[in-house]
């Protein structure tokens, strides 16, 4: 048996084949493209649509898939009224106008009950249900659906509407995590009745042929991508683990952190796992940064140039995108002006030292698992692991987490076994006066050693 995965992140759109060992068989990348229409910024579904359906179909003619799953970044809703969208699918990039996030703002729940922080732009997706109800309360009153972003491509793909926790727990304003069920936020909007029943991350909701096959495949559920990667790991028994979740978004996601310690200030939230579970987490916008920073660095980062970075004291304070736990102050590069290549070097010093400070906010003192993207050629693992020697740290065999996570997912529902690599060991980089870089990082970036003292300082 074969699953295709299509990994719909912010940036880039992915389509995995995976077997039953774990290993990826073929993949495909396109960037998603946003338009304007009718005043916001909206998804160009068609055309998002009509390539991954083109790569699902080459995927089960070629490669004999059986099933579709669908792992997708966070933030994003879907109103459906059965037969198609009743509105585009807005863009969580956007702030309300001033005058509706005053009202809209007033009636979102206290962080007590949802454990989602109030974050700018459509972050908490339930902020941008309420703007668009105000702008357009037709495309809410002619929906019998409404979607989270995974849920919405695997019932355009063939599966009927259902809901799913990891998704609907994603500090959207939405959920409960106590209770375990909607918050106050869904039933003083009268949007309960709208809400699809449960099903779990990777339960067969439907079936589909593509193509010229004969054959009827199944519609997997779909899960949020984070969540994905933490269950990729969890399920392989490795006991206490923190996550850290890299692509977009840096998503740090530790289970074993008290509830009590989360501060709403410092983008700390709870996420919920596949089963429902309360999943403490600190997040920043790692990639977009990294992006900002480097200039659009591609490719490998000499290990010279990070050297020569931190010789010279050449480093990027936060914050160079929205949110984030120090996100009061704009971005800023100090020190000299760096090479290009020097400006990666410091950008990826920026997503490391990001990183050891959201482990301390996020209490981690287990075993550290780094995924994703940004640790491409296990640098970003390797520079925490010399930051945080207290600590073990692996990355994935792979850099899919998300995508394996889902896969996992999708082959469990039907009662196959899925095999997928363990982590390796990470070895840890050897710079010379990185401790200390991070000091003055620390002094620099949340003022006078704040964040550090906030944290507990590090290990």
């Amino acid at each position: 048996m074969n699953v295709a995965v299509l990994d719909f992140g912010k940036t880039n759109s992915k389509l995995f084949v995976f077997d039953q060992d774990g290993r990826i068989l073929d993949e495909r990348r396109t960037q998603p493209k946003w338009t304007r229409q009718g005043g916001f910024s909206v998804l160009d579904e068609a055309a998002l649509h009509d390539w991954g359906l083109g790569a699902v179909t080459d995927a089960v003619e070629n490669h004999g898939v059986e099933g579709v799953m669908v792992s997708g970044h966070g933030c994003t809703f879907a109103l459906v009224d059965g037969k198609a969208l009743t509105h585009p699918i807005l863009d969580y990039e956007q702030e309300p106008p001033a005058e509706i996030a005053v009202r809209i703002d007033r009636r979102i729940p206290d962080f007590a009950e949802t454990f989602s922080p109030r974050l700018p732009l459509g972050f908490n997706y339930g902020r941008h249900m309420l703007w668009l109800q105000a702008v357009d309360p037709d495309a809410f009153s002619n929906a019998t659906s409404i979607l989270g972003y995974p849920q919405y491509w695997s019932w355009r793909l063939g599966g009927r509407p259902v809901s799913e926790v990891s998704y609907l727990g994603c500090h959207s304003h939405l959920w409960a995590p106590r209770k375990r069920d909607f918050s106050s936020l869904v039933d003083a909007e009268g949007w309960r009745g709208q809400m699809p029943a449960f099903e779990r991350a990777g339960a067969v909701i439907g079936e589909q042929r593509f193509g010229n096959t004969e054959r009827s495949i199944a519609i997997h559920n779909g899960v949020h991508d984070s969540n994905a990667a933490l269950y990729a790991y969890r399920r392989q028994g490795l006991g206490p683990l923190t996550v850290v979740s890299t692509g977009t978004w840096v998503v740090v996601l530790n289970p074993d952190c008290p509830l009590e310690a989360l501060d709403h200030e410092r983008d700390m939230l709870v996420n919920v796992d596949v089963d429902g579970g309360p999943v403490p987490t600190i997040r920043f916008m790692g990639g977009r940064e990294f992006a900002v920073i480097s200039g659009g660095w591609q490719g490998a980062i000499p290990l010279g140039s990070i050297q020569q970075a931190i010789d010279a004291g050449l480093m990027a304070l936060p914050s160079f995108a929205p949110g984030g736990p120090i996100s009061d102050r704009s971005g800023e590069i100090i020190g000299g002006t760096p090479s290009a290549v020097q400006r990666a070097a410091v950008a990826l010093l920026y997503v490391a030292l990001m990183v050891d400070l959201c482990l301390d906010l996020i209490h981690s003192d287990n075993t550290v698992i780094v995924d994703g993207g940004l640790n491409t050629g296990g640098l970003l693992a390797g520079l925490l692991a010399q930051l945080r020697p207290g600590q073990t740290f692996l990355q994935g065999a792979s850099l899919e987490g998300s995508a394996t996570g889902a896969a996992a997912l999708a082959f469990e529902s039907v009662g196959r076994d899925f095999a997928a690599e363990p982590p390796e060991p990470v070895r840890a980089t050897q710079f010379g006066g990185l401790a200390g870089y991070r000091d003055a990082w620390r002094d620099r970036a949340a003022g006078h050693g704040a964040a550090a003292k906030a944290a507990g300082g590090a290990p």
